[in-house]
């Protein structure tokens, strides 16, 4: 490498290095590459095991109840949703809208139903 490279010198010191263009890009990308290992690898050591998908996330920030979208997200129509809760579909619509609030059973069961924990239909 030292044969392609160029050094400039300033109080008899190197101070300056000239590269040709592919070795810079060449650097460059190994540069970045070391850059993404060390960024995954603090994801990595911050990750806390909680996904929510996109869909469900975006959903949630505009405005969609959370029983909607993971609903929505796991492809469920109300009905199918109320047969596996056992509640009405009157009563899940008001959900959903915000309408109406649910105790902790009818939320274990559409936790349970959903595939979420409870705290994600929060």
């Amino acid at each position: 490498m030292n044969n392609r490279v160029q050094f400039i010198e300033a109080d008899g010191r190197r101070a300056f290095a000239v590269v040709p263009i592919d070795l810079w890009d060449q650097l460059s990308a190994l540069a970045e590459e070391l850059d993404d290992a060390a960024l995954y690898r603090d994801a990595k050591a911050a990750d806390d095991g909680v996904r929510i998908p996109g869909a469900v996330a975006f959903a949630i920030a505009a405005g969609t109840h959370p029983v909607k979208a993971w609903r929505e997200y796991r492809g469920l129509t109300q009905d199918a949703l109320i047969e596996r809760v056992g509640i009405s579909k009157p009563f899940l619509s008001q959900i959903e809208t915000g309408k109406r609030r649910f105790g902790a059973a009818t939320l274990r069961a559409l936790a349970d139903a959903l595939g979420v924990t409870a705290d994600d239909l929060l």
